[in-house]
């Protein structure tokens, strides 16, 4: 069996102080496996530069210009993380065998590349990357990460639990892939919607070496928050539900009113009028809040703004 071509896609984001680190390593781990026949010799590895604002798009040209094995793609602006990805796979879709995808601080263990090819080789289409040890992160991260796998679960959306980004995709699954035209992309709930024979390869998260996390709580927050709202209709659902037990109170409050008035107790006041009036219009604002969001993602989509666009590719 001959071994496949491998593209290794890498979404950069203001990264100059950890681009030449993440070079050496991957360069070096990447003339390992081609020496041991596990990828073919015109493998190459993929940096996109997602409209850093900083030396990544100069460090990627000038990796470019001393490296045939490296591919730079400059996207015009930021896109964000998950176009930022897409941009490198579509681009060179029917150049290569299989893809792989890792974040450019390499938190993502990538001895365990090898794994991910050799269950390629074995027949998997999809080969996930999930993290079985994450005591690199805080204790804050880490209980919040694992619990927003299991809320999406929960609420019905496809994910992997521990797997983020790191993961192998054979051409025939990127092509299909493609026909997924949303403009809000939540990739770890897609891939698994387009189905295919798929393992797992777990490894242990390291520490970040140089720079600054891409994902503070604002991001991680936002970012949850665009997975659920794109896969799952569970929060429009919880409205419906409050809206029920809403109702059930004001019949409750309804028969008390009536029964203080029988007795003769019908004592006005500030606070029992007060009390249910912000409670039941606070609710009413949160719930036209979430069918706005809901509006908002179907008016990005029906629009068809492109996910991305290529301002420069070297050594295409």
């Amino acid at each position: 069996m001959n071994p496949a071509r491998l593209l290794l896609v890498i979404p950069c984001y203001n990264e100059e102080a950890i681009l030449n680190l993440t070079y050496s390593k991957l360069s070096m781990y990447y003339n390992g496996i081609k020496q041991q026949g596990l990828i073919a010799e015109n493998s190459r590895i993929c940096f996109v530069n997602d409209g850093s604002r900083d030396r990544t798009w100069n460090i990627i040209e000038e990796l470019c210009r001393t490296d045939s094995n490296i591919i730079g793609v400059g996207l015009s602006r930021n896109f964000g993380h998950q176009s930022a990805i897409m941009a490198g796979l579509e681009k060179h879709v029917d150049d290569f065998d299989c893809f792989i995808t890792i974040d450019a601080d390499l938190q993502d263990d990538i001895n365990a590349i090898t794994g991910m090819i050799e269950k390629h080789r074995e027949g998997a289409m999809v080969v996930y990357g999930v993290r079985s040890d994450r005591s690199s992160d805080s204790w804050f991260k880490r209980v919040t990460a694992e619990q927003f796998y299991v809320l999406m679960q929960k609420m019905g959306v496809p994910v992997v639990f521990n797997h983020a980004d790191f993961r192998l995709m054979d051409r025939r699954v990127l092509q299909e892939l493609g026909n997924f035209k949303e403009i809000n992309l939540f990739l770890r709930g897609i891939v698994p919607l387009v189905g295919f024979r798929n393992e797992k390869v777990f490894y242990s998260r390291l520490e970040r070496q140089a720079g600054e996390t891409k994902y503070p709580l604002n991001k991680m927050l936002l970012f949850a928050w665009n997975g659920i709202t794109s896969f799952s209709t569970f929060p429009m659902r919880l409205v419906l539900y409050f809206g029920l037990f809403n109702f059930i109170v004001a019949m409750l409050i309804v028969v008390y009113i009536l029964f203080s008035f029988l007795i003769g107790h019908t004592v006005p006041g500030w606070t029992s009028t007060m009390l249910p009036l912000t409670f039941f219009s606070g609710f009413n604002m949160m719930a036209l809040g979430l069918i706005g969001e809901y509006i908002g993602k179907i008016y990005e989509e029906v629009k068809g703004r492109p996910r991305y666009i290529i301002e420069k590719i070297v050594n295409e």
